[in-house]
């Protein structure tokens, strides 16, 4: 009776808009005459959509995995020093680490894409002193959109990695030392693998948003950085072609979810336990 209202909570808000979400998927009709199912059902917006944008769906899982490992490349060490070395400033850190993240998100995308124009403060004054040429560019690219997904996932890589850190025990970095381990050999072997479920949950939070973000693409790429979350949301809103838009997010959920299983094979189910 007491995980009533959790279970109620998933159901109401995660299993009914799936299963509508499936249901649209192989149903045939359009927005005019409405929808129906009819036996058997309509698989083909499957194979339609598989053959259709299978281009749009390796780049965004090789943007996601880009950007991730990019955001912990950064986020680590930022969570490291707060949380080894941020003293009773700790809190006042990580604060300044989420402040620009009051802003809005279209907002901070739309200032990356003055930072990275062609003239803008950076770019132009690098070609102005002769260190970059004229026809140099990164909007519009791969780069750009990656870049703009790893600096909208920062903070939700840093907070879970710190809370991971946080966690351990500093007995046992002690212990490491007494044992005469140098720097290099404590981190590798005890504060590393003591902050797996930080760098699990920030995956989580950081590859599942960044391989269906549409806004980084539209804002800072350019026609050959299509990504398949504007591909659903054009189907949706521009095409009004449901079907095929439910089959797209369909598609889209099972192979993150194959993803998630995978990671967390390699990681062990215990480290998710433990974070949980």
């Amino acid at each position: 009776m007491l995980n009533l209202p959790n279970w109620a909570y998933l159901g109401f808000f995660f299993v009914i808009p799936l299963i509508s979400v499936l249901a649209l998927s192989v149903s045939r009709g359009n927005p005019e005459i409405g929808y129906s199912y009819t036996w058997p059902l309509h698989w083909g917006e499957f194979s339609d959509a598989i053959r259709t944008y299978h281009v749009q769906l390796v780049r965004s899982f090789w943007y996601g995995i880009a950007s991730t490992v990019f955001t912990l490349a950064i986020a680590y060490p930022v969570a490291y020093w707060i949380a080894f070395y941020g003293g009773r400033n700790k809190s006042t850190y990580l604060f300044l680490v989420l402040l620009p993240f009051f802003v809005s998100y279209i907002i901070r995308t739309l200032a990356w894409q003055f930072i990275l124009s062609d003239q803008g403060i950076v770019l132009g004054h690098l070609k102005d002193w002769g260190l970059l040429s004229q026809n140099f560019h990164i909007l519009s690219t791969s780069w750009a959109v990656i870049w703009g997904l790893t600096y909208n996932s920062i903070p939700f890589y840093v907070l879970p990695l710190y809370v991971a850190i946080e966690r351990i025990d500093r007995r046992v970095v002690r212990a490491a030392n007494d044992l005469y381990a140098n720097t290099t050999w404590t981190f590798l072997k005890v504060i590393l693998p003591l902050s797996v479920t930080g760098i699990f949950a920030g995956f989580l939070l950081t590859f599942v948003t960044n391989v269906g973000d549409y806004v980084n693409q539209q804002v800072l790429g350019g026609t050959g950085t299509y990504m398949i979350g504007s591909v659903i949301q054009d189907s949706f809103f521009t095409n009004q072609d449901y079907p095929m838009a439910s089959a797209l997010s369909s598609i889209l959920m099972l192979l993150l979810l194959v993803c998630i299983w995978l990671y967390a094979r390699t990681f062990g189910s215990e480290a998710i336990q433990d974070y949980a």
